[in-house]
């Protein structure tokens, strides 16, 4: 239901990292967040002067998981299964990045946007997600997230992020564990993620459903 318009034309792509709509083609649509992401992962390279990694030389922690964080993880390499994304959902639109390489970090801060037609937006957001939007009001709230994702693209960067150089030190590297048979459901789960219980190595649902089968027993 967000906009799903081309904007290549508006965004060809900075240098060498992936055009826009590359991150919309992952994401599924675009929207200021998406956008506001895409900005946030270039500053955040091209302050730390790396390129997309190969592995987890680079590490990203999102302090929120809203849209920017697709585009975050397509520029930049940073994934969830790299184990190189690490989502603290504090609710804010801030980005670390590390690079284990040379040890520096930058921190983006998403700065606030002055929007005129914001409540119009979210008005029209109301009624679009709830079903109840004419198709006018439709086309209304598509042209207004374009209008608000291309200014988010086109803006220079310090009118969108404040970069900021901090210390920070990343996480350790992401382990590949061995599998074990879960003794209540017998489904193969890494061994680091199982717990005791009754003297059972089992997984985290099926220790979820045991303790609290102890907990009602001792009632």
């Amino acid at each position: 239901m967000c906009d799903t318009h081309d904007h290549q034309k508006t965004n060809p792509g900075l240098g060498e990292y992936p055009a826009f709509d590359e991150c919309v083609r992952f994401h599924g649509h675009a929207c200021p967040g998406l956008a506001t992401g895409y900005r946030a992962a270039v500053a955040a390279m091209q302050a730390l002067g790396v390129k997309r990694p190969y592995d987890e030389e680079l590490v990203a922690v999102a302090e929120t998981d809203a849209c920017g964080v697709d585009a975050i993880q397509m520029v930049t390499g940073c994934t969830a299964g790299k184990g190189n994304l690490v989502i603290r959902d504090y609710g804010k639109h801030v980005f670390t990045f590390i690079s284990r390489d040379s040890g520096r970090a930058i921190r983006i801060l998403v700065r606030e946007q002055d929007n005129p037609e914001r409540s119009v937006m979210d008005d029209l957001r109301k009624k679009v997600f709830s079903g109840t939007a004419t198709p006018n009001e439709q086309s209304r709230f598509h042209a207004l997230m374009h209008a608000a994702t291309d200014r988010v693209l086109s803006l220079p960067q310090h009118e969108i992020v404040e970069v900021r150089e901090v210390q920070a030190s990343p996480p350790k590297k992401a382990r590949i564990f061995a599998s074990v048979a879960c003794s209540c459901c017998g489904e193969p789960v890494a061994d680091a993620k199982t717990r005791m219980i009754d003297e059972k190595q089992v997984c985290i649902p099926c220790a979820d459903t045991l303790a609290r089968k102890i907990r009602t027993a001792e009632r």
